[in-house]
């Protein structure tokens, strides 16, 4: 799987708005792209995003920026990455249940549906909370905790 540029400054900029979550007041766009070093005007595109799919709230103006919607341990990875990229682990922009395989390739749907279920079983329990505190659900550190899990290939 390939995180996109786009997937992977969403989950940072909600991470930022989750850390100033006490603060209680917006946050300009202009903090979140420098905290995270994301270009501004694709980050606005991304906050728009976000908003349009109940996540993140705006507000113009002098006063105005960008805040959760919802408190930061109701946000999960997961939701963020559909809200910028769409379902995950489609295939070829298919749900794979949807695809049949005929031949030598007939238990690929299998394998699909697997690799979408291991997507889900982190991106789905790890919430914005969780991210900004450290502390991880156990399936991260059980996943994590093998030297292989770091080796590029």
């Amino acid at each position: 799987m390939r995180v996109s540029a786009k997937a992977d400054y969403a989950v940072r900029a909600a991470a930022e708005l989750a850390a100033a979550q006490a603060e209680e007041a917006p946050v300009k766009g202009e903090r979140l792209a420098e905290a995270q070093d994301i270009p501004l005007q694709f980050l606005e595109h991304i906050l728009l995003e976000l908003k349009h799919h109940g996540i993140v709230r705006a507000r113009r103006g002098a006063k105005g920026g960008y805040w959760l919607a919802r408190p930061a341990d109701e946000v999960t990875i997961a939701e963020i990455v559909r809200a910028v990229e769409g379902p995950i682990a489609h295939v070829q922009s298919t749900p794979p249940e949807d695809i049949e395989y005929r031949g030598n390739s007939e238990h690929l749907q299998a394998v699909w549906i697997a690799v979408r279920a291991s997507l889900r079983s982190v991106l789905e329990e790890v919430t914005l909370a969780d991210l900004v505190s450290g502390e991880l659900p156990s399936v991260v550190g059980e996943l994590t905790s093998s030297k292989d899990a770091w080796v590029a290939r």
